[in-house]
């Protein structure tokens, strides 16, 4: 789709939004009298959302918003896309399309970097563990058929792996790995980001997701990716030097807030905590030279 903004004798702000809350163009300025045009792909799916419809369905067909102070639209153009290079997303509410805010997931803040000719398409699903996305039919069931070769699956699970052993843990990745390559695709694991949980101004054991039985499921991942010799993104890592630089009172602001959200909440992030920890994972695609990394803008 192509997007006109701005012509208005004003200046303006537009903000495009398409599907559940999927960010596509951030708030962009246009002067008065000044055009700009923008093109993107679009990942256009029934539900929208959550696969299992959590929070609403949708409507059929596009959805499109825009917002913004002044928002300006001159024209919208659509056409089908030819084959573009898909992004699967696999994992759970901190990754999902979260149709009601202010619960926010990463995979609906990277679109906007991403430019034509690729889409992000994302299945992840609030609650879901290793285990329950693989056997689910509306989730990995769902996006399996639909991977063609050279297309990325990122997969990042442990937040509701609170009670999976390592053994079974390892399994569930490695059948995923194993079922994305078959169909050509290239699958990329990713360790979960950080819960906002100190101990004075160090994030605890359970903070970095050694679950309920003992298993460092980070470390397990990263095991996973080096045994199938399959890229990993250390989001785990990278999010925990994020959140340790802030401290205990600052990182705050990357998840829900009672003052601000109307609840607290330190796992989930906010739409800004959303768009930080996207920008950790855009980092690591561009410097690992992962499929979707010839695609960013």
């Amino acid at each position: 789709m192509t997007v006109s903004l701005g012509g208005a004798a004003s200046a303006g702000q537009t903000e495009m939004w398409v599907e559940a809350r999927r960010l596509m163009l951030p708030a962009t300025k246009t002067a008065a009298g000044a055009v700009a045009t923008y093109s993107f792909t679009v990942n256009v799916r029934q539900p929208e959302g959550q696969p299992t419809g959590q929070g609403g369905t949708g409507n059929p067909g596009l959805d499109i918003r825009f917002a913004g102070t002044n928002p300006q639209v001159s024209a919208v153009s659509v056409k089908p896309a030819n084959q573009p290079m898909v992004a699967y997303l696999a994992g759970d509410s901190t990754v999902c399309d979260q149709l009601i805010a202010p619960y926010t997931g990463w995979g609906q803040m990277i679109t906007p970097a991403v430019g034509p000719g690729a889409v992000v398409a994302n299945y992840a699903d609030s609650g879901e563990s290793s285990g329950s996305f693989l056997s689910n039919s509306a989730l990995f069931r769902a996006l399996l058929p639909k991977v063609k070769a050279n297309d990325a699956v990122f997969i990042q699970f442990g937040h509701n792996d609170k009670q999976t052993s390592a053994s079974a843990f390892r399994n569930n990745l490695t059948s995923m790995i194993t079922q994305v390559r078959a169909k050509g695709g290239v699958p990329v694991l990713v360790t979960p980001p950080v819960r906002r949980q100190f101990n004075g101004n160090r994030l605890t054991a359970t903070a970095l997701h050694v679950n309920g039985v003992g298993v460092d499921l980070p470390a397990q991942m990263r095991a996973v990716g080096t045994a199938q010799k399959a890229p990993v993104i250390d989001l785990t890592a990278k999010s925990k030097t994020l959140v340790e630089s802030l401290g205990p009172s600052a990182s705050a602001q990357l998840f829900l807030r009672s003052s601000v959200d109307g609840v607290t909440d330190n796992t989930h992030f906010s739409q800004y905590g959303a768009t930080q920890i996207g920008v950790l994972v855009l980092q690591s695609i561009r410097e690992q030279r992962l499929p979707l990394a010839a695609h960013l803008r």
